[in-house]
């Protein structure tokens, strides 16, 4: 899924859930953390593609950094709740991007080797803005009921 589709399907995802801008915001610098990590494909795309969607799209190490988050959160670290919010919705920002490339492709799972996934539509493709139109529309008509 190309960066903008994440940022906007994660930003409604979390804002309709949260109702919380700085939540959204958050999530949505997260949600292209995977790819960043990865660096930009540039002149050596070949060599980039091989290793995408590899062990920074691995959902257990963000689950592994929420978990201990969420974990010194209720530890009641007053000095770590700010800071702690912003890395807990980095992550949930992340394991979206993980999820909405499943819908696109293969992504790891249980380990960074095995991937599983769905090919809903092409990368860059109009289906693809389509579903993230989709994905929008729905979160709206659910907030709204």
């Amino acid at each position: 899924m190309k960066w903008v589709n994440h940022e906007i399907i994660t930003g409604v995802i979390v804002y309709a859930v949260t109702e919380n801008p700085l939540a959204a915001l958050y999530s949505m610098a997260g949600a292209v953390l995977p790819d960043k990590i990865e660096g930009n494909p540039g002149s050596h795309y070949w060599s980039w593609r091989c290793s995408h969607r590899g062990w920074s799209h691995w959902p257990m190490l963000y689950i592994l950094l929420l978990g201990l988050q969420l974990r010194m959160l209720k530890g009641g670290m007053e000095s770590f709740n700010d800071v702690g919010m912003i890395g807990v919705f980095f992550c949930v920002g992340a394991l979206l991007h993980i999820i909405e490339d499943a819908v696109c492709g293969k992504v790891p799972f249980v380990t960074p080797w095995q991937k599983i996934g769905i090919k809903l539509f092409k990368v860059g493709s109009i289906t693809e803005y389509l579903f993230s139109l989709v994905v929008v529309l729905l979160c709206y008509l659910l907030k709204e009921i």
